[in-house]
This record gives structure tokens, sequence and C-alpha cells, in this order.
């Protein structure tokens, strides 16, 4: 019986995800299909390559670095996040990632990115990707505005967020009965619609049709993966995490102690539900059973 991991993006607020992760790893939680975009994405990188802490140490422990965020970076290279560090420096120098152990897991593993021309999600599977990841991750992670595009492929990629942000239907159709998925909004979030400063993105980006209208329909997309996820939540198809509390972290967050509290709230929550998750993972899939005239 198939099983996918979905993990949702959320720049900062993945620290959530990243807490959660940590306790399945410690409790040798795992899953032979995972899914993720953007700040999901690289959580669940360090996830596969079995590497305990590490999610932390670069995430809240890069929090301050003064590098790691900088609007002097947007303004003078068009990228808020300095990816350079992220997907370089702190990989292959400073918190090296254990790429064997990546690349030689039994799990498959899906990143959904963006195609700027089309507006269609394109998923890479890490073995096909090779020595790419870091670009990929990159790619996952590039928010539109905030980052330039990644040229990969012969495509022009940015944040798989934009156009799958719960990947959800991505799991179904490639034939997994059960899903858990780890949210990085509260219970009652639901997507507004992009009105103040559209005309930005349409001036910016007059030449990728397929991006523009995504953006334009993002709440529509994003709410609409909200009401998939409720409704397999429903049938007993899907087991959800959502923080309670987001401890006031915003995507660009840059205070460890609010970090800090919100990847505690996963970790604590993923304990507390440990046994419901294992009778999840153990029980069959509620099946519909057909009805006739």
């Amino acid at each position: 019986m198939r099983t996918g991991l979905i993990l949702e993006g959320g720049g900062m607020r993945g620290v959530y995800t990243g807490g959660i992760l940590e306790y399945f790893l410690e409790n040798n939680i795992r899953f032979p299909y995972v899914t993720a975009v953007s700040a999901g994405a690289c959580n669940a990188s360090s996830f596969i390559s079995r590497q305990k802490g590490r999610n932390k140490a670069v995430t809240i422990g890069y929090a301050d670095h003064p590098e790691y965020i900088s609007f002097k970076r947007l303004f003078k290279n068009g990228e808020l996040f300095n990816f350079d560090l992220i997907f370089d420096q702190i990989p292959n120098r400073e918190n090296l990632f254990d790429y064997r152990t990546f690349n030689s897991s039994e799990e498959k593993f899906y990143i959904g990115t963006t195609d700027c021309k089309t507006g269609e999600t394109i998923y890479y599977e890490k073995s096909e990707i090779g020595e790419d990841l870091n670009k990929i991750l990159r790619a996952s992670c590039s928010l539109p505005m905030l980052s330039p595009f990644i040229e990969y492929d012969g495509r022009f990629l940015l944040d798989g967020g934009i156009s799958d942000p719960i990947p959800v239907n991505k799991s179904l159709n490639d034939g997994n009965e059960k899903h858990v998925i780890i949210l990085t909004q509260c219970e009652d979030y639901m997507k507004k619609p992009v009105k103040r400063g559209i005309w930005w993105y349409r001036r910016k980006y007059r030449d990728y049709p397929g991006l523009i209208e995504i953006i334009e329909n993002r709440s529509k997309v994003y709410n609409d993966s909200l009401i998939k996820v409720r409704q397999l939540e429903q049938e007993g198809k899907a087991f959800v995490f959502r923080p309670e509390n987001l401890q006031g972290v915003s995507r660009i967050e840059r205070k460890k102690e609010r970090l800090q509290a919100l990847y505690d709230h996963g970790y604590e929550q993923a304990k507390q539900q440990h046994e419901a998750l294992k009778s999840f993972l153990q029980s069959e899939p509620v099946r519909r059973q057909a009805t006739g005239n």
C-alpha cells in the first residue's frame, strides 16, 4: 500500500515542517514517496539524507546571518535570499549535505518547480537530476519578484509553490492511496486574491504569459488544493499536520526565538500524534463503494 508524504512550502514557516521531520527521523518514520515544493523540498532533502538536526541548523542557525536574507542583495542582484549561500556554501562547505545517503535512498522524491512560459508545474525526481539537486531546489524556492529565473533543461523555472502549492494531486496521480500532508498555515487559512501590485507582475513578466496567469489565479489554485486536502482527510485517506499557532513567524522571519518556537511546535505535534499517525499508516484506506441505479 503506497503512502505519500506531501510538504507545502512557506519560506521560513517551513521550520514547522522541519520540527515534524526531525521527530520522524528520530523515530524512524519513513515514506516510500515524497513530493514537495519550495521550503518543503529543502526540508525533505535533509530528511531523505537522514541527517538529524540539519534542517534546524541550516534555517534557524543561519536566520540572523547578515547575508541570509538581505534587502540590499535584493536591490543589487534581484534576490532576497542569498541562494549562493543556501545552495552552495552551506551544503558543500559549511554544513555538509550527505549526497551519498540521499542518492542511495529508496524513497522516490519529486521536487516541484514552475515553468514560467507555460505556467505548468514541472516535477523532477531525485534519480533524474544527479548532481543538479541544489539547482532544482534553488528553482523550487525562487519566488517571483524576489528571485531571478533558474534556467534548466531549456526551461525558465521559478518556485513550485506558485503553480502547485500543496502537491496533493501529484501524489494522487502517482498512485498513492494514503497521504501524510504537512501544511504551514493554520486551520482557518484561505488565500486571498492578488489585487495590489498585479500590474507590476504583468509588466515585469510580460513575456511569460503562463506565469502571469498562474499568479493571477494563485488564490484559487491554493484554495482548491486545501479543499482537496480536507476531502481526503474526511475520507480517511489523509493525515494532516497543521500549525495551531505560527508563533508570529512570517515568510522572511529572522528572529531565532520565533523560529525555534515554531520548530518546537512542529516537533511536539508529531510527538503527540505519533500513535494516531501509526494507526493511520497501518490501516486500510477507505474506499467508496460504487452505487447503482
